[in-house]
């Protein structure tokens, strides 16, 4: 038993056996407050705890699947080629609505944390919440960041995006797919990108093409502050 939990085949079924249960009961209900993004993590939490397997164990596949983050994140290319014409001649609008959402999210997140008081040590956690794990990670360690509280924030920031952007979409009546793949993609990262994808694929596109700028303008507008 024990040579089954360290081998990193062990956290990587777990995964997917999560995964593809969550998938199936999302297409039951076709709700998205039943992501199988968010049903998977219930589900893995839930049996570590019940048969007390220590984390460290799950993470040895967490890893491997850790690092197909940046080539699966990569392939988004694939759309935007698809939407390349739509990118060029909106080029302009995508850079300055990128630039936009990036310093909205930054500058949200200092007001709050001086609002309540918290320490710089959370402050620099949260502030790249909206962008890509591995940038977000960088950024908050070189800044004195806590990295637990941005493992925390990236990951909900990516899931709450995933969940309303449909009905934010239809509250603000955002029936331009430029507008609402951009929002997505700035806001909430790969999560929020894979839920993109499904509304439509200029969202998708728009989407992942956030992802890249929206790390790189953070990273610039960090070093002002």
């Amino acid at each position: 038993m024990e040579q089954i939990l360290n081998s990193p085949l062990f956290g990587i079924s777990i995964t997917l056996i999560a995964f593809e249960i969550g998938t199936l009961i999302y297409k039951k209900i076709k709700s998205p407050l039943f992501s199988p993004f968010i049903l998977s993590i219930i589900f893995i939490i839930s049996f570590l705890l019940v048969f007390k397997i220590p984390s460290s164990s799950y993470q040895k596949g967490g890893d491997i699947i850790n690092l197909m983050l940046t080539p699966a994140t990569a392939a988004l290319a694939i759309s935007m080629y698809n939407k390349i014409k739509i990118i060029k001649n909106n080029f302009l609008p995508i850079i300055i609505g990128t630039f936009v959402g990036s310093l909205v999210s930054i500058t949200s997140i200092i007001f709050m944390c001086k609002l309540f008081g918290l320490d710089d040590g959370i402050k620099y956690a949260m502030i790249p919440k909206s962008v890509t794990m591995p940038i977000a990670l960088d950024l908050s360690q070189k800044t004195g960041g806590t990295v637990a509280v941005t493992i925390t924030c990236v990951c909900l920031s990516g899931i709450l995006g995933a969940v309303f952007s449909p009905a934010l979409i239809k509250i603000f009546k955002l029936n331009n797919p430029i507008a609402s793949g951009l929002a997505i993609g700035t806001s909430s990262h790969g999560v929020g990108t894979s839920k993109a994808i499904e509304i439509g694929e200029t969202e998708g596109a728009l989407s992942g093409i956030a992802i890249g700028l929206a790390g790189i303008m953070t990273v610039v507008i960090y070093t002002f502050l």
